[in-house]
């Protein structure tokens, strides 16, 4: 099993990952049914949805129930399919599509059910899961209150044993709580005599729940979120998810798939999006030409797709890790054992939350601009699809927080042993002055690994100098643990394209020129990202002549002659536009 975070560290051979094109025939069933789902039953009632009648939405969530789209995750024996995490990634992708909705499903499969799959003792399995598998009942996940956010662990609601030992009883209030609305089964967090962090399951039904009203929301309306509270509600003490006082490991790893599946559905949310642009651009005539001809059309296109290609390689990379480290493990995982294997891909999860949803919001904004006018008109989905992607960079801790989370991550790993980050930092430092750099050769791809070689030795040079100047401290210097952080995402993509692409082309015996372009364009804008991220670095932590060594080495390490991206550009786009939509 590959350790979270290698890529960063190791060279991964293009057979060790999965890609959308390792998809089996059963895998393209599974897509094309959820994608009929959503087409034929979902979208003829998103208006509807929209305007809060979640009556519509229960019924339909009983209807993905009975087609199996609920119960991917669930094992067969608590009324689940118990499929692989391929098959469950596919189709979150593919319910992306439909709005507030998917948010509901999204919610119901992933952070509602999950804790009770993953973390339940058999009896909490059975008594709760066949019915969250056929949609029966909709299960919600607890955690944001008034005043707690990204610092969730500090939650305010308490958990009190009674005299009898048989309930503990429950006072608080929960915040922005997705399907909070239409829930049966809350997964709530809360503090046991307020020390300790604790994970509950907690029915509506129980005296003392209630539901606020349905929040106004920018976006995603199609989807309930209220207030829940919490009045001395008895909850049994058998509905104690895990163990007392080890909550945090059900809640931070639960948020880490979560972080995962929101990439997914970023992803699924951005073809659509350039898809329904480019039909929209084709009839749009200016000048006595349709827009999509203009060069500027096509540069947006080609920009669109290249980043939707670089999200798209890593989110499946990381589902091919987890597929590997989860598919197949027994039903009765101990639970510290359960978190370890979620918490190795930390730092991936993370980075595919990010980067989709960044991609997300770069081409639903490119959409809208191609849109004119029209754009900014509720007649067109475009509209809608604009609002509801701005909660991505929000949702499961925000972008800000999860970049925070990655050096520290790799610096712990290095400790443990498990990543050599210290030696290559030690190592890159001793060479920088005598390192020379090479030009390519004329090999496919050969540019994008040089750009990929160097910027990871860029990140071990920055590491080691910041760890060495800051030590402990490190966390006050969020500035450039952001820059970095930067800089590790863009290493992730940019060796998922090149992977990706070389797997391909390897498998099908032929160039593969849209994703070999696709991988060209997005290499040299990441890297370009890198130079900027390193050079603002440098530059905060250094002066005099210790800068103006450092970014001496710099230049070497960032010299390469550019390929001509407005070319490449055209020749991706022309396409794309032939297709009609996103195109590999």
């Amino acid at each position: 099993m590959q350790k979270g975070g290698s890529f960063l560290t190791e060279q991964v051979t293009e057979e060790a990952i999965f890609t959308p094109e390792d998809f089996t025939e059963e895998h393209q069933m599974i897509a094309e049914m959820t994608s009929e789902f959503v087409q034929k039953r979902v979208l003829p009632h998103l208006a509807e949805m929209e305007n809060h009648q979640f009556t519509i939405t229960k019924q339909l969530m009983e209807e993905a129930g009975e087609l199996g789209l609920l119960s991917s995750d669930i094992p067969e024996i608590y009324g689940g399919l118990g499929l692989d995490k391929i098959s469950t990634a596919v189709i979150s992708e593919m319910m992306s599509v439909a709005g507030g909705f998917s948010v509901t499903h999204g919610a119901h499969i992933g952070i509602g059910s999950l804790p009770i799959v993953l973390f339940g003792n058999k009896a909490q399995k059975e008594k709760y899961l066949p019915d969250l598998a056929t949609g029966k009942k909709i299960a919600s996940y607890a955690l944001t209150e008034p005043t707690v956010g990204s610092d969730a662990l500090s939650v305010k609601t308490t958990a009190v044993l009674n005299k009898e030992g048989t309930h503990y009883l429950l006072t608080g209030e929960k915040q922005w709580i997705t399907n909070s609305g239409i829930a049966d089964i809350f997964v709530v967090y809360a503090k046991v005599n307020q020390h300790h962090f604790t994970a509950f399951i907690v029915e509506k039904a129980f005296s003392g729940v209630s539901v606020g009203k349905e929040e106004n929301k920018l976006g995603i309306k199609s989807s309930s979120t209220c207030a829940v509270r919490f009045d001395q509600v008895e909850v049994p003490v058998e509905n104690v998810l895990g163990e007392v006082g080890r909550g945090h490991l059900i809640a931070l790893n639960i948020l880490n798939i979560g972080r995962y599946k929101l990439g997914l559905g970023a992803i699924g949310a951005s073809k659509e999006a350039l898809k329904k642009t480019i039909a929209y651009t084709d009839k749009r005539i200016q000048f006595s030409t349709p827009i999509s001809r203009f060069p500027l059309t096509l540069e947006k296109y080609a920009t669109m797709a290249s980043y939707i290609y670089a999200a798209e390689s890593t989110v499946y990379r990381t589902a091919g890790l987890l597929s590997e480290a989860m598919d197949g493990l027994a039903d009765d995982v101990e639970m510290k054992k359960m978190a370890k294997i979620i918490n190795e891909y930390v730092i991936e999860c993370s980075l595919n939350k990010i980067f989709a949803s960044e991609v997300l919001d770069m081409v639903v904004d490119e959409c809208v601009q191609l849109h004119g006018g029209n754009g900014f008109m509720e007649d067109y989905d475009i509209v809608r699809m604009y609002r509801d992607s701005r909660i991505n960079r929000i949702f499961e801790g925000t972008n800000e927080i999860n970049r925070l989370l990655i050096p520290p991550t790799l610096a712990k790993k290095s400790l443990k042993g498990e990543l050599p980050l210290f030696a290559l930092a030690a190592m890159t430092e001793k060479e920088m002055i005598s390192f020379l750099p090479e030009d390519p050769d004329e090999m496919p791809l050969s540019q994008e690994k040089m750009l990929l070689s160097n910027s990871k030795k860029i990140s071990y040079l920055l590491f080691g100098m910041m760890l060495k100047k800051y030590k402990d401290k490190l966390e006050e210097q969020q500035e450039i643990m952001v820059n970095l952080a930067n800089i590790i995402n863009a290493i992730f993509a940019m060796d998922s394209c090149i992977l990706r692409t070389e797997k391909s082309m390897e498998k099908s015996k032929k160039e593969e020129k849209q994703k070999m372009l696709y991988t060209e364009i997005y290499c040299q804008e990441a890297f370009q990202q890198v130079i900027t991220e390193a050079t603002d670095t440098l530059a905060y932590m250094l002066s005099g002549d210790e800068l103006r060594l450092a970014l001496s080495v710099l230049k070497k390490y960032t010299r390469y002659t550019p390929k001509a991206l407005i070319a490449s550009k055209r020749e991706a786009a022309t396409s794309l536009l032939k297709a009609g939509e996103y195109y590999v």
